[in-house]
């Protein structure tokens, strides 16, 4: 009897049961590092507005396959059943499109529908043994699986096309697979907060790491003052970024989410906070590493217009993500962050004419005077707010955080 119990469990998916992000997960997550670095190498082949928007498209696909996973694995123990094999082979498969990307819009299309369609599948397969006796997520597995057939299909009919069709259908296929689950089945999910939460912000810690990936990528000159200026200020960028997420966003992200009502509240929480709005987060930082990237490759020369957008808009983007997801969770509004993501904007048109090395010494000094405003300003109430979300106390934290913005 117990040997059939075992060989069951063997061959099927797991239920989770522990919060910790498992060292298999960390390693799936290793393969999503070369699909940003790929991403940034498709602005970087193709350094036009129409190369930054397929970029763009692609992260976008890739960034919804990954965040399955995420819920996937907030539900059944990865390391458990015929999870680990088929978490192996996803791998595989989101290996393969990720050396696909440069030209997923070219001579590799096919090869990046087919390898995505593979990771869509064993992440349906998985979540449907998962479901097996839970009519609930079973009824949400079975809308997710219609919409992504429905994408992958796309996506494969854009491989036999090119020029404006072919985006078009990139993006039907990107509205559809991601609108589906906004509107439907949100009440059938399942997952872990605490866990959720952590596989998010450690992401964000991959795609900072992608972006100090890249400022080595683009030293090719011998290594002078001004690449050694634009290194540090590169890597002083990156930590201004990773400080603005880790020094309380991330707290009371996991504290409200651990706190909502499981089932549909807690679910449309974790969609909408991090599932989507964390999206702009992930493509602003990779936007702005490819601005490292033409930086480090042109330290005394003023960016092209698509590397200073890309620089510019990255970091603009990554603090309006910022401002969303605050507001989703307390439904409060940064200003600060607002009125430095727009002065981060209002730096492009200065970033087409001055050096690169100076954009980026401006772009980091917006960073560092919101880092110091708010540590002055709020030092008392950041503090408070830290010892509250430390202790578990959300709805105090969220008072303060609301006061913060009064």
């Amino acid at each position: 009897m117990e040997a059939a119990q075992a060989r069951t469990r063997r061959l099927t998916a797991v239920r989770r049961e522990e919060e910790r992000v498992t060292a298999l997960e960390l390693f799936f997550d290793l393969v999503f590092v070369l699909a940003l670095t790929q991403c940034t190498a498709l602005i970087a082949a193709t350094p036009t507005w129409t190369g930054l928007v397929q970029a763009l498209f692609v992260l976008a696909v890739l960034w919804w396959s990954w965040g399955g996973y995420a819920w996937l694995t907030s539900v059944v123990d990865p390391e458990e059943g015929a999870v680990r094999i088929a978490m192996f082979a996803a791998m595989a498969a989101f290996l393969v499109a990720a050396l696909a990307v440069p030209h997923a819009f070219g001579d590799d299309a096919l090869v990046f529908a087919c390898a995505y369609g593979v990771v869509r599948i064993a992440h349906i397969w998985l979540f449907t043994m998962a479901s097996r006796d839970d009519p609930g997520l079973r009824r949400s597995v079975t809308g997710l699986a219609c919409s992504t057939a429905v994408g992958v299909s796309l996506l494969a009919a854009a491989s036999l096309t090119d020029g404006v069709v072919q985006g078009a259908l990139w993006a039907i296929a990107i509205a559809f697979d991601v609108g589906v689950p906004l509107l439907f089945f949100a009440e059938g999910w399942k997952l872990m907060p605490s866990h959720f939460a952590e596989r998010y912000g450690l992401i964000v810690i991959i795609a900072l790491g992608e972006s100090i990936v890249s400022i080595g990528v683009g030293a090719h000159e011998i290594v002078d003052g001004g690449i050694i200026a634009a290194s540090v200020l590169g890597v002083a960028l990156a930590a201004a970024l990773w400080w603005l997420y880790f020094d309380v966003i991330v707290w009371l992200g996991e504290r409200r989410l651990s706190h909502a009502t499981p089932g549909k509240e807690q679910n449309e929480l974790a969609r909408d906070s991090y599932s989507i709005i964390h999206f702009p987060l992930v493509a602003g930082i990779v936007l702005a590493a490819f601005g490292l990237k033409k930086t480090l490759e042109h330290v005394g020369d003023p960016l092209h217009s698509v590397p200073a957008a890309a620089l510019v808009g990255g970091v603009a983007l990554y603090l309006l993500g910022h401002v969303a997801f605050r507001w989703r969770q307390v439904h409060s509004l940064s200003r600060q962050r607002s009125l430095a993501a727009l002065a981060t904007l209002f730096l492009y048109p200065v970033a087409l004419e001055v050096p690169a090395l100076l954009t980026l010494g401006l772009v980091l000094g917006v960073l560092c005077l919101l880092i110091v405003y708010e540590v002055t300003r709020f030092a008392e109430s950041r503090a408070r707010v830290r010892q509250e979300l430390a202790h578990g106390r959300v709805p105090a934290a969220i008072a303060e955080i609301e006061r913060m913005a009064e």
